[in-house]
């Protein structure tokens, strides 16, 4: 009789068993951690994305312009919500863009000067010092005995007089662009006063007044006049060599020395042609005024500087834009004139417009430090 054998189980059969449903549970928690951490990742990845984006539009011209329209909106809503009809009336419309018209000139000339790594803080002097002599007694007898182009030819001389000055002692004098131009202020609102004898001078050249202030199209001439230089201003720094130049000055004066570049020369005429611009904004604000006076242009210094900052030029230099330029101008503009009807002081003028400088120079800091360490 032989014994049936049957299978003995062995001893740590249920053991293995136990361990592997533990492994393979172990195993399941762990690729589920695993994706729900891969998850998470992908979500922060799409969000630094996002934001890297974000960054990236406003670090472009196109970016900043469109956010410089938005804040013009949001004031002319303001405007319009605090100074109702008033501040929408065709009439107000046309002091701003009046108003805007100077000092936009002054700007655009500014922005060469900032672009190419200076600065020049006697704008509103050599702009008084246009006007007076422009409508010095000898000057208008001048123009009415030939033309009044004689004005026109003054004017614009003695703003490349005082920037060709600036120029040639900041390049080849060795002196900063702060304290030669402080200087120039002081000089030509002093030499102002002495050739007025602090009085106001009146224009008496029909010729002259009946040019300037003419309409084109419901607009003053000074505005289409602000348009013309904004124009010219545009195509100069990005579609010709001096541009090009002024932009590798003030972003390495010794890397465009290097390249063959007359830094020097150069520095002398971006001088020179904010001087002009001076010159063109002092008959703008004669014709306006039909007077010259050495109080003519007083702060245009800080308004011009704000207008390019907030427009989205670079203060240390190497990068410049004309739009940003006139908008930033409108914005400053369409802020004093609803400060304005709204019977606020010059001095909350003043306090908004620095703040506004300085919040302009953090953000451009902010966006070139990001700019810089994703690259």
């Amino acid at each position: 009789m032989s014994e049936s054998s049957t299978p003995t189980p062995e001893p740590g059969g249920s053991l293995a068993a136990g361990l592997d449903v533990d492994d393979a549970r172990t195993a399941a928690d762990k690729e589920a951690t695993r994706k729900a951490e891969q998850e998470a990742l992908e979500v922060e990845r799409a969000k630094a994305g996002e934001a890297s984006a974000l960054t990236r539009l406003l670090g472009t011209g196109m970016g900043r312009n469109l956010g410089l329209v938005i804040a013009l909106v949001i004031l002319c809503v303001v405007g319009a919500a605090t100074a109702g009809e008033r501040f929408v009336s065709t009439g107000n419309v046309q002091t701003i863009l009046s108003l805007a018209a100077t000092i936009g000139v002054v700007s655009i000339g500014m922005t060469f000067v900032i672009t190419g790594g200076g600065i020049d803080l006697s704008v509103g002097a050599i702009l008084a010092l246009s006007s007076v002599w422009c409508t010095t007694l000898a000057t208008q007898d001048l123009a009415r005995d030939g033309h009044w182009v004689a004005m026109v030819a003054v004017a614009l001389l003695v703003g490349a007089a005082c920037g060709l000055v600036n120029g040639l002692l900041i390049a080849y004098g060795g002196i900063v662009p702060f304290i030669m131009t402080l200087a120039m202020l002081a000089s030509a609102r002093g030499l102002a006063e002495i050739i007025s004898n602090r009085k106001t001078q009146i224009v008496d050249v029909p010729g002259f007044r009946e040019f300037f202030n003419r309409e084109i199209l419901g607009l003053s001439f000074s505005v289409w006049l602000f348009v013309l230089v904004a124009i010219a201003g545009w195509v100069l720094l990005n579609r010709t060599t001096f541009g090009r130049r002024t932009l590798a000055v003030g972003g390495n004066p010794e890397a465009a020395r290097l390249a063959g570049i007359n830094v020097k020369r150069h520095t002398v005429m971006l001088y020179v042609l904010v001087g002009v611009c001076c010159g063109i904004a002092a008959l703008m604000l004669v014709a306006r005024t039909t007077t010259g006076s050495s109080t003519h242009g007083t702060l245009y210094e800080l308004d011009a500087i704000a207008a390019v900052v907030i427009g989205g030029t670079l203060l240390a230099g190497g990068r410049g834009t004309i739009v940003g330029t006139v908008i930033g101008v409108l914005i400053f503009t369409t802020l004093t004139n609803v400060f304005t009807l709204n019977n606020r002081s010059i001095s909350e003028q003043s306090l908004l417009k620095g703040a506004i400088i300085v919040a302009a120079v953090l953000l451009q800091q902010r966006l070139a430090s990001r700019n810089s360490t994703t690259t």
